[in-house]
């Protein structure tokens, strides 16, 4: 039986058939008894109910409603690729949880040397002061400190060939937001200040519901050169020892939302979807802990945009940030925000995942096209991550708007769907592999092909080592991306068919 809080919220809000979608209160209290009425299918993994006798049991035949951890509707389609697809969602979860604070500690020990080294000029230096008795010691919240991604690819400026106006110049500086997301406040307010002269309009930590934390960060800038004039969201990708971060990737929970579709239950998630209470158009905050990202950036861009009627937005994001941004969009558009949509320049994402069915992609497609919005999936090469969660008859997650793929000589075409779909192929087990081989020794000969900016240090030549192991892992990092939105032809940004798939 639902709770009285949750009685009394469905019908002080029922009035709002078009978004309101009632939720249950959190994982832990996910359970069979939650009024889910929102929904006309759902599937939810709950790791903390997970057992090792319930994981073993759910590989084997069965209605996997009666699993503890999975609550799904009576009589859900149990094939063992679907029993298996759980399986390992739900362990890489309860794993995760597992390592969370050792790989927190790791992560940020990690991120200290490299930057102890930076900060003294060098393993060599660092010797020498140690020795002499001044080592110079980091500070994690200073413009100076870069996280492991910023030390993977150092650059900071814009490519200064590509001026307002250029097809790629969208491209190009979502790219570098995207990038730069992944480093502390300090350090993203100085390179858009100081490096772009453009206006910082703050860097957040936003609430997650679920997670009963704050895991979702983005930033906001204002490009106000006279041929932009743009607005900049772009929402931080997953972070390498952020274990909160790889759970909401590796939560394959949805929930089928009519007239909507499927959409990924970890994403919704981040983005700000509400305990009970789903996606209401309004939401009153709850000042006991930070706001939740689509409720407080749509108002931050309300007063901007109202402010100056010539103001246009763009929404960005790599990996997990990528699926945001397509995300926050197709809320906008559940929410009939008309005139927010028509202000919408574009939405640019990097190595996105998939983030619902083709149900959900035919309806994001047709609101975008009805206010003339691009939206534009940039894939580099062999990258793990658009090939996931799959397309496929268990999950049915697919793709939708222009996929723009770059080949690993950052040749760019537009293709209806990137090659090998699914990433696990027997037949292109050695083609990615000799790719990989190929991206270790561009390391060593870009700088020269192409100019110092491209130079490669040691840290991202291990990362390419690592890419020998499972290729496609290294292609997913933020520096073939920049390479690509900068050295790949403007055509594949110019106005054209989307080929049919």
């Amino acid at each position: 039986m639902a709770s009285k809080g949750y009685v009394e919220a469905r019908k002080k809000l029922s009035h709002h058939p078009t978004f309101f979608f009632p939720f249950c209160n959190n994982l832990a209290m996910t359970t069979k008894k939650c009024n889910k009425e929102f929904s006309s299918d759902y599937t939810l993994l709950i790791p903390e109910k997970l057992s090792f006798y319930e994981l073993i049991r759910i590989l084997f035949p069965g209605g996997i409603e009666k699993r503890a951890f999975v609550d799904c509707q009576e009589g859900a389609d149990s094939n063992f690729e679907r029993r298996w697809i759980i399986f390992i969602s739900i362990l890489a979860q309860k794993l995760l949880q597992f390592v969370a604070k050792p790989l927190s500690w790791f992560g940020s020990a990690f991120e200290m040397g490299l930057n102890l080294c930076s900060t003294n000029g060098g393993f060599g230096m660092l010797l020498l002061n140690y020795l002499r008795g001044k080592i110079q010691w980091p500070d994690k919240t200073s413009p100076t400190f870069s996280s492991s991604c910023g030390h993977l690819d150092k650059r900071v400026e814009l490519d200064k060939s590509i001026e307002p106006g250029d097809s790629k110049y969208h491209a190009a500086l979502s790219m570098m937001c995207a990038k730069i997301a992944y480093e502390n406040k300090a350090y993203i307010k100085t390179t858009v200040e100081d490096q772009w002269k453009m206006e910082f309009l703050g860097s957040f930590d936003f609430w997650n519901d679920y997670q009963d934390k704050a895991t979702t960060q983005a930033f906001i800038l204002h490009d106000k050169n006279v041929d932009s004039d743009t607005i900049v969201v772009t929402f931080r990708g997953t972070e390498a020892f952020d274990a909160d971060a790889w759970c909401t990737d590796f939560d394959i929970s949805w929930y089928e939302i009519p007239g909507v579709g499927k959409i990924h239950g970890g994403f919704m998630k981040a983005l700000g979807l509400q305990n009970n209470l789903g996606w209401p158009k309004d939401i009153k905050q709850d000042d006991s802990h930070p706001p939740v990202a689509y409720y407080a950036i749509r108002k931050m861009l309300r007063e901007r945009l109202q402010a100056n009627g010539e103001t246009k937005f763009l929404v960005t994001g790599h990996s997990l940030g990528a699926a945001l941004a397509i995300l926050f969009p197709a809320v906008l558009a559940l929410h009939e925000e008309t005139w927010m949509l028509k202000r919408l320049r574009g939405v640019y994402s990097f190595g996105q995942p998939r983030v619902g069915d083709q149900k959900f992609g035919e309806f994001t497609t047709k609101k975008l096209k009805e206010h003339n919005i691009p939206y534009f999936r940039f894939v580099y090469c062999n990258d793990l991550v658009p090939r996931l969660p799959y397309d496929d008859k268990a999950l049915m997650f697919k793709h939708f708007g222009t996929c723009v793929y770059y080949n690993s000589i950052y040749e760019g075409k537009i293709v209806a769907e990137e090659p090998n779909k699914n990433y696990f192929s027997p037949l292109m087990a050695i083609p990615k592999t000799l790719n990989a081989v190929w991206e270790l020794i561009r390391s060593f000969i870009i700088a020269h092909l192409k100019g110092k900016e491209y130079t490669e240090g040691w840290l991202l030549r291990v990362f390419r080592v690592l890419g020998l192991i499972v290729p496609g892992v290294s292609a997913h990092g933020p520096q073939d991306y920049v390479n690509s939105t900068r050295l790949g032809s403007s055509a594949s940004l110019l106005p054209h068919q989307i080929p049919a798939q």
